[in-house]
C-alpha cells in the first residue's frame, strides 16, 4: 500500500487520531519528524496520563498508564563511537541519537547517562501527562542526586519518589532542596543509615510517607504531620509519645489521617499507660475524636508495633 498522508487529515480527525494512539505508537511516532512530533505535543492535554518510572542502576525508562496494561520502555546506553552501529538516527529534545527499536522497547545511545534520562523525559514530558517514579535502588547511581534536583527545579509532580540519607554532601544538598517542595509528591519513603550526619527537617509533606529508619523522626515532628498514611519504622517513640499521639488526634491533630504504623523497641508492655490503658488492652480498642467526627481502631503487631485505622464516623 503506498504510504498514509496522516498529516493532511483534518485537524480534529488528527486529534483524534492521536488520542486513539498507544502508548509505544506514540513514542514512535513522535520521532518519526519534527512536523509528527509538533501535532503530537501540540494534543498533550488530551493525551493519556502516564507514569515516568526511572530505574537508574539499570538504565531504563518504564512509560506506562496508571493501571499498568500499556507500557514501553526505554533504555539509556552510551555512544561509543568506535562500534559499528547499524541503527537508525532520530532528533529527541534537539538532539540527534542512534536508536534501537525493538517491540515495546527502545534503545537509545548518548554522550552520558545524565543527558539521556533528561532528554527523554522532557521529550515525554511535552507528548504526555506525567508523573515521575523512582524504584527503591535508584539512590545507588550516580546521576540520581543531579537528575531527581533538574526534576524539582522543573516543577514536576512525582508518583513515588525514594530517598535515601547516608550522610553524603550531595544527599544533604538535595534534601534541602526539596524538603520544602515535597507536596508535589505523592509517596515518599525515606531510608537512612542509624546517623545519617544531619537531621532531616520537614517542612511541607506528601500525601503519603514512609520512613524506614526514623530514630531521627522526633515526636515533634510527627505531630506536624499532615499526611493521610503514615508508616514509621525502627523508631525510638515511646508509650507516653504514643500517648500524646492518641490524645492530640482526639482534640483535632492529624486532620488528613487514614493510617498510622509505628514500630519500635521503646513500645513495650511496661506498665506505662496508654490513654489510660496498658499496652495490650488497646488491641481492638476504638476510639472517636472530641467532636464525633471520626473514629479509629488500634491493632497491635508483634514485635511491638501498633497500627491506627481511622474513618469517618457513621
Amino acid at each position: 500500500m503506498p504510504p498514509f498522508p496522516l498529516l493532511r487529515l483534518p485537524r480534529l480527525v488528527l486529534c483524534e487520531v492521536f488520542k486513539s494512539l498507544n502508548i509505544e505508537e506514540k513514542i514512535k511516532l513522535s520521532i518519526c519528524s519534527k512536523k509528527i512530533s509538533f501535532q503530537i505535543n501540540n494534543d498533550r492535554m488530551y493525551s493519556q496520563k502516564v507514569i515516568v518510572s526511572l530505574d537508574m542502576i539499570n538504565q531504563g525508562i518504564r512509560v506506562h498508564s496508571e493501571n499498568d496494561e500499556d507500557a514501553f520502555k526505554v533504555f539509556i546506553d552510551l555512544d561509543i563511537r568506535k562500534m559499528n552501529y547499524s541503527k537508525q538516527q532520530f532528533s529527541i529534545a534537539c538532539r540527534t541519537v542512534k536508536v534501537m527499536s525493538t517491540r515495546k522497547k527502545f534503545k537509545m545511545y548518548w554522550k552520558n547517562y545524565q543527558e539521556g534520562f533528561l532528554s527523554v523525559i522532557r521529550h515525554l514530558l511535552k507528548m504526555f501527562q506525567c508523573k515521575i517514579s523512582t524504584s527503591f535502588d535508584c539512590h545507588g547511581s550516580d546521576i540520581f542526586q543531579p537528575t531527581i534536583s533538574t526534576l524539582f527545579d522543573l516543577q514536576l509532580e512525582f508518583k513515588m519518589l525514594n530517598i535515601c540519607l547516608k550522610g553524603s554532601m550531595e544527599e544533604n544538598l538535595l534534601w534541602n532542596q526539596i524538603s520544602s517542595d515535597l507536596r508535589r509528591v505523592e509517596y515518599l519513603t525515606i531510608s537512612s543509615v542509624p546517623n545519617p550526619g544531619f537531621t532531616p527537617v520537614i517542612t511541607s509533606w506528601p500525601q503519603q510517607i514512609s520512613i524506614m529508619n526514623s530514630a531521627w523522626f522526633t515526636l515533634e515532628s510527627l505531630l506536624t504531620c499532615t499526611c493521610n498514611i503514615i508508616t514509621i519504622g525502627r523508631s525510638d517513640l515511646e508509650n507516653k509519645d504514643l500517648d500524646d499521639i492518641l490524645n492530640n488526634w482526639k482534640t483535632g491533630a492529624f486532620p488528613n489521617l487514614e493510617y498510622l504504623y509505628i514500630k519500635g523497641k521503646n513500645i513495650t508492655n511496661n506498665g506505662t499507660t496508654i490513654l489510660g490503658r496498658n499496652l495490650m488492652e488497646l488491641d481492638g480498642m476504638i476510639i472517636q475524636t472530641d467532636n464525633g467526627s471520626k473514629k479509629a481502631t488500634i491493632k497491635l503487631g508483634f514485635p511491638w508495633a501498633i497500627e491506627i485505622y481511622v474513618t469517618p464516623f457513621e
